[in-house]
């Protein structure tokens, strides 16, 4: 007896797609998840085929104060370099022809699949761009966790923690994160596109799990994509034990103050585009602190586009469910 294959749709899958007049149904995506990073994201092209390479000013010139008859020592600025890899992320979708012909709704069928593996793609790539690790997974990018990690490093001025205990892994974060050119950024490697791409390879001979063969069509999903950290002073992770904010919002971590000291340590929010990015339950957090303490610097505004958005002290406050309750402390 062959194994049917579990990668293609079945009758069952287009039947439970039909609306009453034999069309494709609207499909509610339960599965889709709130990544509004994504959208803020700025991208530049990559210098490298396979990520950029970054040069980081390190060190400053020393100048010296000068007395009469007295010389001065010459001095220089040092540097260095930093690469970044992109990923490469992608999908096929696979679907058999007879089962996509059915009523003549060829291309309706194909593009609620497409909607799938989109939604798909962006929950692996905002799941990367806060877990990614390229020394445990070499064929992705490292994202901000690994970059953030340790309060010794560099950067650990920009690592505020409270009551984040390192034995117990129900720790989240709240990220602050300036996008432009020369901050924070996304990459594509140099001479290719941008973005999600999608392309129709149109009729396929396929093969079932068993080896049978059938027609049907195939289309590709590709995106190459990676992050660059240009100047670490435009992010700042904040950990915290969610289980010592109560439900009343009465006790633990305050988290307005500690997001007041992560604004404090950007140099220049005028460098490029701010927000705050947290998942669902530091936003019930933050919700049940501000209205139990009357936090006046939380707000909700209507935006340019007419959408209704929250902000802290004017900084948007952006949910992201691809950050975990789940974390280690540091």
């Amino acid at each position: 007896m062959s194994v049917l294959a579990t990668t293609h749709p079945t009758l069952l899958d287009i039947s439970k797609r039909m609306d009453p007049n034999g069309g494709i149904s609207a499909i509610i995506e339960i599965l889709a998840q709130q990544n509004e990073i994504i959208p803020d994201m700025v991208w530049v092209e990559g210098n490298l085929p396979t990520g950029h390479r970054t040069t980081v000013r390190s060190g400053l010139p020393q100048a010296t104060w000068r007395k009469l008859n007295y010389g001065v020592q010459p001095s220089k600025s040092r540097t260095v370099q930093v690469t970044d890899s992109c990923g490469m992320l992608e999908a096929y979708a696979e679907v058999d022809k007879s089962l996509a012909d059915l009523n003549g709704n060829t291309a309706a069928f194909r593009l609620s699949e497409d909607y799938a593996f989109i939604e798909g793609m962006n929950q692996e790539f905002a799941s990367t761009l806060f877990l990614g690790n390229e020394s445990t997974e070499p064929e992705a990018f490292t994202g901000f966790g690994p970059r953030f990690n340790d309060q010794a490093a560099e950067n650990g001025m920009n690592i505020i923690t409270d009551a984040a205990t390192p034995d117990n892994a129900d720790n989240t974060s709240i990220w602050l994160v300036v996008w432009g050119p020369n901050t924070v950024h996304g990459i594509y490697p140099k001479g290719s596109m941008a973005g999600l791409q999608h392309r129709d390879l149109g009729e396929q001979t396929l093969e079932d799990a068993a080896g049978g063969k059938f027609q049907g069509y195939r289309t590709h999903y590709k995106w190459d994509c990676g992050l660059v950290v240009r100047d670490w002073r435009y992010v700042v992770r904040i950990q915290y034990d969610l289980e010592n904010v109560v439900a009343s919002g009465n006790s633990g971590p305050v988290l307005a103050d500690l997001m007041g000291k992560a604004i404090r340590r950007i140099p220049s929010l005028s460098m490029g585009r701010a927000a705050f990015y947290m998942n669902r339950d530091s936003l019930d957090a933050l919700d049940l602190q501000s209205n139990n303490k009357g936090t006046l610097a939380i707000q909700t505004v209507r935006g340019a586009d007419g959408e209704m958005r929250t902000e802290f002290r004017g900084i948007p406050l952006r949910r992201c469910d691809a950050i975990t309750s789940t974390e280690t402390g540091i």
